[in-house]
């Protein structure tokens, strides 16, 4: 029979938790989501795991993004079968932090996410101070303007400035992912928050809104849910196209808006899609989304992409060559959540293999981390598919060797990096065994006359250009 694992020091266990976490997440993600982890108790009895946590949208973040990590982490220090309780901090005031629990069931070891956990918010009366759930670090001042986002940005700066004048109620924002709906409406709040401290703003998702209008519906608590909302002075709600086909949870929206626009309170929604486009969605409700503004946040162009990532490199005080932005703003399928990311992925590549930021390094990161159906080439996937057709090696066409077959080779990886790519003539001849750009230039005449004069050549080239159309579909 295996030995029960004992737990001599809980607390340490948990410390031991939090460094196998440490070392999965980067300094910034662990600062943010698991330093501020409060580890209250542990039941050697019944194997019970009290975490303290300071927000819902902790909890929330948490349980969607790290829930795995976290499970594995407790595992290894706690054992099997362990389960866990959160107290989950709703009012910071007055310290209002009710137990979550998960179900009898579900254990940490288990694959499956922790889905029966109470989500149900603490139900407060109107002169409890409220944690507005708003993203600190999504403002006007870091919301750059362009030509997509100019009059949506506008009409959010006019109603945080005039939250309370009936205009623009309720105000309705869609585009599509990575535009930058949940900044522009986190903003608003923002400024609201900071001009009117004393009122009563909360940010929610709409599937978080969904999770506690569900529990209160099971604890038969539905009317204290209805009147915490309807204490609310701006309701910024996110995502609203995850409602469509929840009749009961529109239901109760429709009297809570209809209560705050009665009374004069701000509703501010953001959706995918625009209300016509919301099918199954309520009439009476979508009737409502329309009384008020629809404004479209449309993607990014390159010229904005740019001034947001030479924003975000001032910003975060890195240094990247205004090429390589140029780059990235063309290949970022105009989102701004890929342009972070991407950077984010060079500035690590860069530090894990101590190589610089340039137009290389920033292609293989846009493969990685741009999801693309059509994806540009790069120089290095043209070489490769150029040395495998020609069956000479990647090594053999960058030395200075004069072998016909390899100097075709070379030729020919000009040519197609020159067709295929946005690079100049001189960063192609570096990549290609260190050529200048004359040997380019000279290069692509050679390739293109050699096309012209022999037909069999021509089919060599299409065929090479085939194998990378085939591969990025």
């Amino acid at each position: 029979m295996v030995e029960e694992f004992k737990i001599e020091n809980p607390k340490i266990k948990w410390e031991e938790c939090l460094r196998f976490i440490s070392h999965n997440l980067t300094p910034d993600q662990y600062k943010t989501w698991f330093a501020t982890i409060v580890y209250e108790s542990y039941s050697q009895k019944d194997k019970v795991l009290l975490l303290r946590l300071p927000s819902p949208f902790a909890y929330e973040y948490i349980e969607e993004h790290y829930i795995d990590l976290l499970r594995k982490a407790l595992h290894r220090s706690f054992g099997e079968n362990v389960q866990l309780k959160y107290r989950v901090v709703y009012d910071k005031t007055n310290n209002i932090a009710p137990v979550m629990q998960a179900e009898p069931t579900a254990n940490i070891d288990k694959p499956t996410k922790l889905t029966g956990i109470n989500k149900s918010p603490t139900l407060i009366d109107s002169v409890t101070p409220l944690d507005s759930q708003l993203n600190p670090h999504l403002t006007f001042e870091n919301f750059i303007e362009g030509d997509s986002n100019r009059m949506p940005r506008s009409i959010g700066m006019s109603i945080a400035e005039h939250p309370f004048k009936n205009m623009f109620n309720p105000f309705f924002i869609f585009g599509p992912s990575g535009c930058g709906k949940t900044h522009l409406i986190n903003a608003i709040g923002a400024k609201i928050k900071e001009r009117y401290y004393d009122k009563r703003v909360l940010y929610i998702s709409a599937r978080l809104f969904q999770v506690q209008f569900t529990d209160a519906v099971r604890q038969n608590k539905i009317n204290e849910f209805i009147r915490f909302y309807q204490t609310i002075d701006v309701l910024i709600v996110d995502d609203i196209q995850e409602w469509m086909n929840a009749t009961k949870t529109q239901d109760t929206f429709f009297h809570i808006f209809n209560h705050l626009f009665r009374n004069g309170k701000r509703i501010i929604l953001a959706s995918d899609r625009p209300p016509v486009d919301l099918e199954g969605m309520n009439e009476r409700l979508l009737t409502r989304f329309k009384c008020g503004l629809i404004a479209e946040l449309e993607k990014p162009n390159v010229q904005l992409c740019i001034d947001i990532l030479n924003s975000k490199i001032r910003r975060d005080g890195l240094h990247i060559a205004q090429n390589v932005v140029e780059y990235i703003a063309q290949n970022a399928n105009g989102s701004v959540r890929d342009l972070e990311g991407v950077v984010n992925s060079l500035m690590a590549y860069s530090v894990v293999y101590n190589s610089n930021i340039d137009l290389r390094l920033a292609e293989r990161v846009i493969k990685r981390a741009v999801k693309s159906d059509n994806h540009p080439l790069t120089v290095d996937e043209i070489i490769e598919g150029v040395c495998k057709h020609f069956n000479v090696s990647q090594q053999n066409i960058a030395t200075k060797s004069r072998k016909h077959d390899l100097v075709v080779a070379r030729q020919v990886s000009m040519y197609l990096a020159q067709k295929y790519t946005k690079m100049p003539a001189a960063r192609i001849g570096k990549l290609v065994g260190g050529r200048d750009h004359s040997t380019v230039i000279h290069s692509c005449n050679t390739i293109e006359k050699k096309i012209s004069d022999d037909k069999e050549f021509e089919k060599e080239i299409k065929k090479i250009e085939k194998s990378f159309k085939l591969k990025n579909n």
